[in-house]
């Protein structure tokens, strides 16, 4: 990859006997983030919007490109997730060289105050808080971020920086941040503040237990955009419990008026319900459990995969919730429908009994 003069560019030589082995379900995940592949020879080659990822299989060289800061840092970021997350078997040493390569402030990185708290209804909160320079949390189409809280274990901790392999470098133990995945709810760069809903519930939910006693004044960690872009379609089915709410309200806020489709959300009573300012023609219904324990009405899933997709124009699949419930949804688009991860995005928002990324 030649990058021109104007750009940004590094790259890393990577220590993998079998990166041809890999290499399949490496490209399908960056395809997932919006990416255009080519491929010449033993070149394969991804652009995004924002800047382009290559491989060499013969010199077993990954390249990095793009016009800022921001760009190379999430191509980085992409590239060397994927080389991990599929090439795990042979522990890889990413090391990066060229333009940026000493930088050891993590863009992706901000300390953010809180500056107002209100409840939404009995079980959601949500939070404000101001940050400088947060224009990178409008970018590259994902919704979510990583929340770095402070705990009672760790209460002053220390912020991860950037490593040499181009991803966070986190500190021990001892003053690492727990960190939970959220989504932004709203944004506004040029005022500076970014709104984020936080279920409460009892439990032993670090983000739940923090929102309960969050004030004015009080500062997190906060990481992102993080997650897949939603592709842009005509129709959508869509499905979530109180976990997802917050990212399906800021879809069907933020879609072009003409999508239609169908959303389920499941929530506690009618209590939990939220005024969304649906802006397109998706039609929204609600389930509620009314007693049932979060995780066992089998009625979202059930609700999901009965609905029919449209033989004309696109369609896209989106769900967030627990994750016995996304896997039923999962295997139904996946295996019944035969469809792709190019038209569907089942997420684990969270698991029965456990403590997750996810929020929730």
């Amino acid at each position: 990859m030649n990058a021109p003069a104007s750009e940004l560019a590094c790259e890393a030589r990577l220590n993998l006997r079998h990166l041809p082995r890999y290499m399949d379900n490496i490209a399908d995940r960056l395809r997932s983030f919006e990416a255009d592949s080519t491929q010449e020879g033993q070149r394969i080659g991804f652009r995004f919007a924002f800047g382009d990822g290559s491989f060499d299989l013969d010199r077993l060289v990954m390249r990095a490109s793009a016009a800022d800061r921001d760009g190379l840092a999430r191509v980085k970021d992409l590239l060397a997730t994927a080389v991990q997350v599929y090439a795990k078997e042979e522990s890889p040493e990413i090391v990066w060289t060229g333009d940026l390569a000493s930088e050891t402030s993590l863009a992706q990185f901000r300390q953010m105050t809180v500056v107002d708290v209100h409840d939404l209804t009995p079980r959601m909160r949500r939070i404000r808080f101001s940050g400088e320079d947060l224009g990178r949390f409008a970018k590259f189409g994902g919704m979510h971020i990583r929340v770095l809280f402070p705990t009672r274990d760790v209460p002053d901790p220390q912020w991860p920086v950037l490593g040499a392999n181009g991803l966070p470098s986190w500190p021990e133990d001892d003053r690492r941040p727990v960190a939970r995945v959220y989504t932004i709810r709203a944004l506004d760069v040029t005022a500076g503040w970014m709104d984020v809903d936080f279920l409460v519930h009892p439990g032993e939910s670090v983000g739940s237990a923090w929102a309960m006693q969050a004030r004015a004044g009080m500062t997190v960690g906060i990481m992102g955009p993080v997650g897949r872009p939603v592709r842009q379609a005509q129709w959508y089915v869509m499905g979530c419990d109180e976990t997802g709410l917050p990212a399906l309200s800021r879809l069907l806020e933020s879609l072009p008026a003409t999508t239609r489709g169908i959303a389920f959300v499941e929530v506690a009573d009618i209590g939990e319900r939220q005024y969304i300012a649906n802006a397109t023609a998706i039609e929204l219904r609600w389930l509620e459990r009314n007693g049932a324990a979060p995780g066992t009405d089998p009625r979202l899933a059930e609700a999901v995969c009965s609905v029919t997709w449209p033989q004309d124009g696109t369609g896209f699949g989106w769900f967030a919730a627990e994750a016995e419930a996304s896997r039923i949804v999962r295997d139904h688009w996946r295996v019944t429908l035969g469809l792709g991860r190019d038209a569907t995005l089942a997420a684990n928002y969270w698991r029965r009994g456990t403590a997750g990324l996810m929020a929730g």
